[in-house]
């Protein structure tokens, strides 16, 4: 039978399309290295990351203020020295400037004490903070969509959890101890100068005006600078890693050249972002350090004409000179802090666009289970219930359509590039919800498994078979990760698999290294069978598993094929007619129609479109 199983088209919508692609991807957030951030969201991730440490937090802090307190009780002590140790001594009285002495290596002692403490503390809760965040990434990338994986980059991603992260390391590790002992000292100091002398003490509050005008300034225009260099460092990462990725053919068309001059327009674009940042640094510092030195340079003169008439003890004097040195010095020491801060808050908003993005193919509120197999073949049915798909961002990829594949039928799904095919597979496999309808298995809607009972019941095999490092029996078993070693042997001998990896130096202890590179591209595919077969789903997806193979390699995967499809329910997306001749239907798609529908026998018999492919395919041969 020719029939096709659609439903007419509606006038206007879209004709072609696996993917979204034109005006569809215009304003497409992916392509920004931002993805939009709700309201909120960095902070709520930030008090997210630090809510289960709040007893060790408070700790630290407290650890802080004692190490503050100490140490600002230095000067306090020259003061004394200076008006009573000092007239003492003269007097032959030595017991006020040994005790003074006693006192300032006490606080030295106490001081180094409670700073040890607090860096051991603080370091702890940093490290929990980061690992927390990075095992976040992981896990939320993990569980995003493949729609999602397909448009962001994995050099995007690698950016998120390696140089943002080190952004926050830096912030926690360093940026906030300086914050807050800008922040304590400021305290301490004025309310001790305050005090020591009532003028003195206003008039090194006031100073803090224009510097409070600084930090201001600084903040916003670092803010800038600082989202523009996290967007350049990511976009350095993202061609690194995928010219790496695409070694291979960088070497055969010679793109080196090539590759070398636009890495070097993003690295220099980095460059610039990151002087920019230098020269904001610079520029804060520099007024800072004008503002402190003036600030003390006035208050010395005007303490000098005060102790010269009497109102100001010298003892008092040198004291608020110190603890204005002290005031100000930790001033450029909030600048680092402020740097850090501006690249930790562009890095962290990222990250929190990216954990605020969720799963289009979410587990159900309550999941159900598949009910019991009704014959001794492992298959299922699988019924396209009115389905619909288009991506969010538009273009329409299957107009709305029905399919029923019995339990236990090989399904052979071929057309031109662009057809729908893939899509069709990856709703089968639950990589995408349709847009309208339902993929029903066995009569139970997939976006009502959990995803463990999904994958136990629709496996899919790729064209790339990827193998992750580790050896040959750590691959197979990724199907079934209890199963022993008989019975990963077992499974690669009755793909036919097991020849070649005896073969190899360790045998199924083989390190097949990245991506699998010590094998070839058949052998590869053989491993993926197998690991398919050890999994025993019910429903088994083949995308276009031998369109990369040699002729030998291609029959030693349809031999495999032979034996992973037996009994179960098949869907394979075929280029070569030569994988349809197993199958026990063929469907022919074109612009993401179903537009014939029939045994290869049949179609071939009808002179229809699989016709036409078929006898260009038996030329091609010939």
């Amino acid at each position: 039978m020719t029939a096709p199983t659609t439903s007419a088209p509606v006038p206007g919508e879209a004709e072609d399309a696996d993917a979204p692609s034109g005006p569809d991807r215009a304003d497409d957030p992916f392509d920004r290295d931002v993805l939009p951030t709700p309201p909120g969201a960095t902070a709520a991730l930030l008090r997210s990351l630090l809510a289960p440490m709040k007893a060790r937090v408070a700790v630290t802090t407290l650890l802080l203020l004692l190490q503050q307190a100490v140490v600002q009780a230095g000067p306090l002590l020259v003061a004394y020295a200076i008006d009573h140790a000092v007239p003492a001594l003269t007097g032959g009285d030595r017991g006020p400037l040994v005790a003074v002495g006693a006192g300032y290596l006490l606080c030295a002692l106490g001081a180094g004490a409670l700073q040890y403490a607090f860096i051991a503390a603080s370091a702890r809760v940093n490290q929990d903070v980061l690992l927390d965040l990075r095992g976040r990434i992981f896990r939320h990338a993990q569980a995003l969509g493949i729609d999602f994986h397909e448009r962001y980059t994995s050099g995007r991603l690698i950016s998120r959890s390696t140089t943002d992260v080190e952004s926050l390391r830096q912030l926690l590790g360093e940026g906030l101890q300086e914050l807050v002992t800008v922040i304590l000292s400021f305290v301490y100091i004025t309310a001790l100068l305050l005090w020591l002398d009532l003028g003195l003490g206003a008039v090194a509050a006031a100073s803090f005006v224009p510097l409070y005008g600084l930090v201001r300034v600084y903040r916003r225009r670092a803010g800038e600078v600082y989202g523009r260099k996290s967007t350049a460092m990511a976009a350095v990462i993202v061609k690194f890693v995928e010219t790496m990725n695409g070694i291979r053919p960088v070497r055969a068309f010679r793109r080196e050249a090539a590759n070398d001059t636009a890495f070097a327009a993003l690295n220099r674009r980095h460059e610039r972002t990151n002087g920019d940042a230098l020269l904001e640094m610079a520029r804060y510092v520099t007024g800072s350090r004008l503002v402190a030195n003036t600030a003390v340079a006035g208050i010395v003169l005007w303490g000098a004409h005060r102790v010269a008439d009497g109102s100001l003890a010298l003892g008092v004097l040198a004291a608020a000179v110190l603890y204005l040195r002290r005031l100000y010095d930790p001033i450029d020491r909030l600048g680092m802090f402020l740097n850090s801060y501006q690249s930790a808050a562009a890095s962290l908003e990222k990250i929190a666009g990216l954990l605020a993005q969720t799963p289009t193919v979410p587990e159900p509120a309550v999941p159900r289970e598949l009910p019991p197999r009704v014959s001794r073949d492992p298959g299922r049915e699988v019924v396209f219930d009115s389905v619909r798909f288009a991506y969010r961002t538009g273009g329409e990829v299957l107009p709305r359509f029905g399919l029923t594949i019995p339990a236990g039928q090989t399904v052979a799904v071929v057309g031109s590039t662009g057809a729908g095919k893939s899509t069709l597979a990856k709703l089968l496999a639950r990589f995408y919800d349709p847009t309208e309808g339902r993929v029903l298995l066995d009569g139970v809607d997939l976006r009502d498994l959990s995803v463990a009972e999904l994958r136990r019941g629709v496996v899919m095999v790729t064209q790339e078979a990827f193998l992750f490092s580790g050896t040959v029996a750590e691959n197979i078993a990724i199907g079934r990760p209890d199963a022993s070693r008989e019975e990963i042997e077992r499974a690669a001998k009755a793909i036919g698999a097991h020849d070649f990896i005896s073969a190899l130096p360790d045998g199924y202890d083989t390190d097949v290294r990245k991506r699998g590179g010590r094998i070839s591209a058949g052998q590869r595919q053989l491993v993926a069978f197998a690991r398919a077969l050890l999994a025993d789903p019910a429903v088994l997806i083949l995308d276009e598993a031998t369109s990369s193979l040699d002729v030998p390699g291609e029959r030693a995967v349809q031999r495999a094929m032979a034996t992973v499809l037996k009994g179960r329910t098949a869907v394979v997306i075929a280029h070569r007619l030569s994988t349809v001749e197993i199958a026990d239907r063929v469907l022919v798609m074109e612009h993401g129609r179903i537009v014939e529908d029939g045994t290869p026998a049949e179609l071939i018999a009808a002179a229809g479109r699989f016709a036409d492919l078929h006898r260009a395919w038996r030329e091609s041969l010939a």
